[in-house]
């Protein structure tokens, strides 16, 4: 007999296994309740001024309406009392069967897949942001209200991360304002595109958007104070192969501010001729030859107006993985895989590591387009 819950066309309850049984998985957070409950108890009365400053006050009978509306709006705008899921891995479905019905959509993936502890790991941070720009571009519509609350809630934690370590402050950059520029268009068009949730609650991310762009705007870089062996010290070949080993034109640019001496070794042609040929085809950057003034191939703003044409290739420390035979889309702990075999989800293939394979950001969102 099937367990039904408050609402009988929902599924019931969400139960895990615990060491001392099953026990129910609560879809809300403890903090929020606490203080719905306490907001419940504190409102005796309502205290409203009216044109000609005299007080009316109301019971709580007659101000209930109030008082939802109250708690509605202080659950929307509390973003710490978002709950976080800490699921590893989800099952894709695309269609409905004897077992299953429904399918699993981009927002119910985004909210159950661990994204807020995936932005804590150097090596799937990159990926985290790229996805939640690809988002921003053209699947934010499509989100539930519930995904797009957790969207904004793992960008603040990115924003309040780049404030305090300063790392990667330009891909935050270019991600609020991407974000920005479609919070622009669609705020403008409302009626003729599907906005979930009130406007006015979008027009207030829009402002915290632009609250954070200029937060950003104002970093100051702190100078590491290192009485150690700095980059500087190190002979030329060496830094000249760590310059080889970058993939993005302006980190090498960036590096390239640091010392005269790491500007000299950022302006080699053969440098940028590697990295052209890295990132396109040869047919794709013949037809796009920029000449010097003294008839040398300029590769450096060949790279740069290349770019503007075609897409470059993506690397990521780490990304999320989708299994061929279990059709389930799960993030991959290369230490647990190595010391426990584990593979990350409970893969039913005799050779699991042939089925794995690597989900680029425009893959992800590719696979719950139906």
């Amino acid at each position: 007999m099937p367990f039904l819950g408050q609402d009988w066309r929902s599924p019931g309850w969400r139960w895990i296994k615990t060491e001392d049984g099953w026990k129910r998985c609560e879809s809300f957070s403890p903090e929020l309740e606490d203080e719905n409950s306490q907001l419940n108890s504190n409102i005796s009365h309502t205290v409203i001024l009216t044109d000609d400053d005299e007080e009316e006050i109301y019971r709580t009978e007659d101000c209930e309406f109030a008082a939802k509306k109250r708690k509605k709006d202080h659950f929307w705008n509390n973003t710490k009392s978002q709950c976080f899921y800490r699921e590893k891995w989800i099952y894709v479905h695309k269609e409905s069967t004897r077992e299953r019905h429904g399918y699993c959509t981009l927002g119910e993936a985004f909210n159950r897949l661990d994204f807020s502890s995936a932005i804590q790991d150097i090596r799937r941070f990159n990926y985290v942001v790229k996805l939640l720009q690809l988002i921003a571009k053209s699947q934010l519509t499509s989100l539930s209200g519930a995904a797009q609350k957790n969207y904004f809630n793992i960008l603040d934690k990115i924003v309040r991360k780049v404030l305090e370590d300063q790392h990667n402050p330009r891909l935050i950059k270019d991600l609020l304002q991407d974000l920005s520029s479609t919070l622009c268009i669609l705020i403008r068009g409302v009626g003729k595109s599907v906005l979930v949730g009130n406007i006015n609650i979008w027009i207030c991310r829009l402002e915290t958007i632009l609250t954070w762009q200029q937060q950003l705007k104002n970093l100051q870089m702190n100078k590491q104070v290192n009485n150690g062996l700095t980059l500087s010290d190190l002979p030329l070949h060496m830094l000249n192969n760590i310059l080889y080993k970058f993939s993005d034109g302006w980190d090498i640019i960036t590096l390239g501010q640091v010392t005269p001496t790491l500007y000299m070794l950022s302006e080699d042609r053969q440098l940028w001729k590697k990295l052209c040929q890295y990132h396109f085809a040869e047919k794709q950057f013949c037809r796009h030859l920029i000449l010097s003034e003294k008839g040398h191939i300029d590769w450096k703003l060949m790279y740069f107006a290349l770019q503007k044409c075609y897409p470059i290739k993506e690397q990521y420390g780490d990304t999320l993985h989708f299994c061929r035979h279990c059709s389930i889309l799960f993030w991959k702990d290369y230490h647990l895989a190595l010391l426990l075999k584990d593979t990350g989800h409970p893969c039913t293939a005799n050779d699991p590591d042939t089925c794995f394979m690597p989900v680029s950001p425009q893959h992800f969102i590719d696979l719950f387009k139906f």
